[in-house]
């Protein structure tokens, strides 16, 4: 036993990357600690990695003993434990991108990287075999934030392969901070033009990393792939060319399939952070003792039931990485000289997030605002230039109506695009790049219904 003398500070703490059990001094008692030193969360600390997977940090004179402790080690690498394989099940193929969901504690050091490998994932979940054959494929190793078109392209390409080799679906695992937009985006790529995909693309993360006793990595992947292994053909223009899996509250047991056109990320850290947007679900997967009961949503069967058939995609329509498309804020820090600027660097669409119901300042009623008047010239001569210009709801919530108020109705007569989306922001935004890409006729299309993001049936 290595003992901390509180007065003298004559022995030293452990480094990082050391397995230690710990006795600290709390303001009214002494509590023991097990788990791996990390890199202090500040000067003077100890931080602790304890083995239910959260984070605890003391002062370091706080620390009265600690003694060091065989490390956990990660199964070997080439001795993972594959899975029998049940030649009866469907194939679903797992797509590798990254993200929380592919994510654990590194024992060197008790960092959480997204490192985890498919084949990892695949061992670390052995009830995955008896769901679906399952392969895996990795395409990256990235955190969501640092998604771009490029790689929508290159999981929309992917998806495609694992139906041309015979799969009944696919599961990407993609992290959930920008999740809700590369679903969008694929379901554009795989629907947009009339098609549907040959079968379910389901899309699933997590919010806590595989080393937390929270982690929702496990519940949610193995909903996923029962969703892709026996969820529904999708008929493309229901929302659900792409579909995402994810828990439906903060307890376990209860996971939400929801249409990647029609959800946000409404929470940083809970569970459930996903929640649709001018809808509902598409179906709960419940877990009981010999497996899910799935239970659609009244609305969703309706869609289907009513539903033009169409074609498989043979490919799908992929986006230009170049295009770019700029973003603002309606509110009182817009100023003209923003948007000319960022326009000056060549733009292919302006998108203002509006007010209410889609306002933008530019109204000087008493003289007093000058910035306005200045907005509504620029906004013109962009329109002039015949630069797409168009409006989405910051409300989140509720639909663009630019025919309620006189400021709406102006907005309309400059060429300002945008009345009667309701559609989230973000799948406004791929969907316009996606028809950039397309050289489509954006002020005709912008407001179709193209694959189930605009339908009557979910404004609320």
């Amino acid at each position: 036993m290595e003992r901390l003398d509180l007065l003298n500070n004559m022995v030293g703490l452990p480094e990082p990357g050391v397995r230690i059990r710990a006795v600290v001094l709390t303001h009214d008692e002494s509590v023991e600690h097990t788990g791996l030193v990390l890199p202090p969360a500040a000067a003077g600390h100890i931080t602790i990695k304890l083995d239910n997977g959260y984070n605890v940090s003391y002062p370091s004179e706080a620390v009265q003993e600690w003694t060091g402790l065989p490390a956990n080690e990660a199964p070997p690498s080439g001795e993972l434990r594959a899975p029998a394989e049940d030649a009866t099940l469907p194939r679903v193929r797992l797509i590798h991108t990254g993200g929380t969901i592919a994510s654990k504690v590194d024992y060197a050091t008790g960092a959480v990287e997204a490192k985890f490998e498919p084949e990892e994932m695949l061992d670390a979940i052995p009830e995955l075999a008896s769901i679906a054959r399952l392969d895996a494929k990795k395409i990256g190793n990235m955190f969501s934030d640092d998604i771009r078109p490029q790689h929508w392209n290159i999981i929309a390409e992917a998806c495609a392969e694992a139906f041309a080799d015979g799969c009944r679906g696919v599961v990407v695992a993609h992290g959930t901070d920008t999740l809700h937009i590369s679903s969008a985006a694929l379901s554009f790529a795989f629907a947009g033009r009339g098609t549907r995909p040959a079968g379910p693309i389901v899309m699933v993360g997590s919010q806590r990393s595989s080393d937390r006793g929270s982690s929702d990595a496990t519940e949610n992947l193995l909903a996923a792939v029962h969703w892709a292994a026996y969820g529904p053909e999708p008929v493309g223009e229901a929302g659900d060319a792409v579909t995402v899996v994810m828990h439906h509250t903060q307890s376990d047991g209860v996971m939400a399939v929801h249409s990647g056109l029609a959800i946000r990320k409404m929470h940083s850290s809970r569970r459930d952070a996903f929640h649709p947007v001018n809808a509902q679900p598409i179906a709960t997967l419940t877990f009981e003792p010999d497996g899910f009961r799935t239970e659609h949503l009244p609305w969703y069967d309706a869609v289907r039931n009513k539903a033009a058939e169409r074609p498989v995609a043979a490919s799908p329509t992929l986006y230009e990485a170049g295009q770019r498309i700029a973003q603002f804020i309606a509110g009182p820090w817009l100023h003209a000289e923003q948007i000319e600027a960022v326009v000056s660097t060549g733009v292919q669409a302006v998108v203002f997030h509006g007010t209410g119901l889609g306002h933008l300042p530019i109204d000087d009623p008493q003289n007093d605002a000058p910035e306005n008047a200045l907005l509504w010239r620029v906004i013109t001569r962009c329109v002039n230039r015949e630069l797409p210009v168009v409006v989405v709801n910051q409300c989140i919530h509720g639909p663009v109506d630019m025919n309620v108020y006189s400021k709406g109705r102006k907005q309309q007569q400059m060429g300002v695009l945008g009345h009667g989306l309701n559609a989230t922001p973000e799948a406004v935004v791929a969907k316009l790049h996606w028809m950039l890409s397309q050289n489509m006729d954006i002020k005709h299309m912008l407001t179709m219904n193209l694959c189930g993001e605009h339908r009557e049936t979910l404004r609320e």
